[in-house]
């Protein structure tokens, strides 16, 4: 099988303690449509922000490459390792 690229518009709010912490991811058809919904859900109540961003790999395999920044909206950690 092909490569297949994913879209997705990540939010993160903030924990008990004031840490940023990843919401619940959505999946989108397009690069643009994820940064349309990332900018939207980086103002909805409770987020601080939001990413936009895509991975490419074999499905069937459960093989991606790394995930590939499309853009940040509002506060969003500089490192995302730790999530």
């Amino acid at each position: 099988m092909a490569d297949v690229t994913y879209y997705v518009a990540l939010p993160f709010l903030q924990d008990d303690g004031g840490s940023p912490v990843a919401g619940a991811a959505e999946e989108c058809q397009s690069s643009s449509a994820a940064l349309r919904r990332a900018e939207i859900l980086s103002r909805g109540e409770g987020c601080i922000g939001a990413l936009a961003f895509s991975r490419t790999g074999d499905p069937l395999m459960g093989e991606f490459g790394d995930a590939k920044l499309l853009r940040k909206f509002g506060n969003v950690p500089d490192d995302l390792s730790a999530l």
